[in-house]
């Protein structure tokens, strides 16, 4: 069986399942067992037995579960022929699985779990209520209790130092503003004021003139007149309204 199994505590065997052949007279009386010893104990952990008294060869296939027995347990296995007869062809497969419960430590759901542990010859004690333990934790407070209070001292003197800056750097720009608006102000100042002085000088003497006219009569244009006697009506108009706007003010 150390063959045949894995060797993995908790392991347990679940089934046996085997076949074979037998070959004998209807005549004769023949007794077969497929069997296990117990590895811990005396006699067999598994044994089934097969009549074929009686009955002509054949073959047989058989599954038989079993109650969970650990591998400790199973010994050799064999096939054992009591009568005439002999077996071919024989083949045993051996179900099992894991006991997860094994160890009952192993999960609290296991019957058998034990929520605390006393080892023998040793007194569980917390180490949060080491004396020494305790004492060095009561040092290592204040000690960050102190880092905490130099890092907020530090976190409030970068904040003024940010605010003071804010602040001179709006002086500083106001500052620049007002100069640039000033010197804005003088370039338009001078843009407006022009000193210009008109100086200038003409030869004396003649001039002849050099371009002559030949009188010529150009015909009168009623149209023309009509549209020059339209302004000069329109013209006097708006005159006399604005002279008349004058006088009620």
């Amino acid at each position: 069986m150390t063959n045949l199994l894995p060797k993995q505590a908790g392991l347990e065997v679940t089934g046996v399942i085997y076949r074979y052949t037998a070959v004998k007279d209807a005549s004769d009386d023949m007794l077969v067992h497929v069997q296990n010893e117990n590895a811990l104990g005396s006699g067999y952990i598994f044994r089934s037995t097969d009549d074929w008294s009686g009955l002509p060869g054949n073959t047989i296939n058989k599954s038989i579960p079993v109650a969970n027995i650990p591998y400790e347990y199973w010994g050799a296995g064999s096939i054992e022929v009591e009568g005439k007869g002999s077996v071919e062809n024989s083949r045993v497969i051996y179900n099992y699985q894991f006991d997860p419960c094994f160890d009952p430590q192993s999960s609290p759901a296991c019957p058998g779990y034990i929520q605390d542990i006393t080892i023998a010859g040793f007194e569980y004690e917390d180490p949060l209520e080491n004396p020494f333990i305790k004492a060095e934790l009561e040092k290592e407070a204040p000690k960050k209790d102190e880092d905490q209070e130099e890092k907020d001292r530090k976190r409030e003197a970068d904040q003024k130092k940010k605010e003071r800056l804010e602040v001179a750097l709006g002086a500083v720009n106001s500052a620049l503003f007002t100069a640039q608006a000033v010197a804005q102000e003088a370039q338009l100042l001078a843009m407006n004021v022009h000193m210009i002085n008109y100086q200038t000088s003409m030869p004396g003497g003649k001039y002849e003139e050099t371009v002559e006219y030949k009188d010529k009569q150009l015909p009168e244009n009623p149209r023309g007149l009509r549209v020059g006697l339209a302004q000069q009506l329109l013209h006097e108009e708006m005159v006399q309204a604005q002279y008349t706007l004058q006088t009620e003010k």
